[in-house]
C-alpha cells in the first residue's frame, strides 16, 4: 500500500517558555542574524538550510509549556566539532557532554534555556 505520508521530516518543533531568549539563542548558536524587535508569539520559523525547518514555539499566552527532554530531540551538523565545542563555550552556552568520538562520528549535547538538549554532530 502506498503511504500518503511522505518519507521526509518537514519541520522541528521547540517548545519554549521565552520566545525572544530562544530566538536570540538559536540565532547566534547557528550564527544567524535576528531583530527581536521583529519576533512575535506565539512561533518563530527558523531560517534553516535544505529541507527541514525549526520552530520555536512558545505556545498560547498563559499557558507554560514543560518539554524538557534528557536526550536530544534533533542535532546541527559541524565538520568541524573542535571549533564547534569551542565556539559553543565561547557562546557560554550550558555544555552538557563533552565530545565523544567514534572512527568516523563525534558529537556533543547542549541545553538551551528551556532545557531542550540539542545535539552538535559529524558524519
Amino acid at each position: 500500500m502506498k503511504s500518503p505520508i511522505l518519507n521526509q521530516i518537514n519541520t522541528v518543533f521547540v517548545h519554549v517558555s521565552n520566545l525572544k531568549e530562544s530566538v536570540r539563542w538559536y540565532s547566534e548558536l547557528l550564527g544567524q542574524p535576528y531583530d527581536l524587535e521583529m519576533v512575535q508569539d506565539p512561533v518563530y520559523n527558523m531560517a534553516i538550510n535544505h529541507f527541514t525547518g525549526l520552530t520555536l514555539d512558545a505556545g498560547p499566552e498563559g499557558v507554560k509549556k514543560e518539554s524538557a527532554h534528557n536526550h536530544p530531540l534533533f542535532n546541527f551538523h559541524t565538520d568541524n566539532i573542535e571549533e564547534a565545542y569551542s565556539y559553543v563555550e565561547q557562546l557560554k552556552y550550558e555544555i552538557v557532554s563533552e565530545i565523544t568520538r567514534f572512527h568516523d562520528f563525534s558529537f556533543f549535547v547542549i541545553q538551551d534555556p528551556d532545557g531542550n538538549r540539542v545535539m552538535i554532530c559529524t558524519g
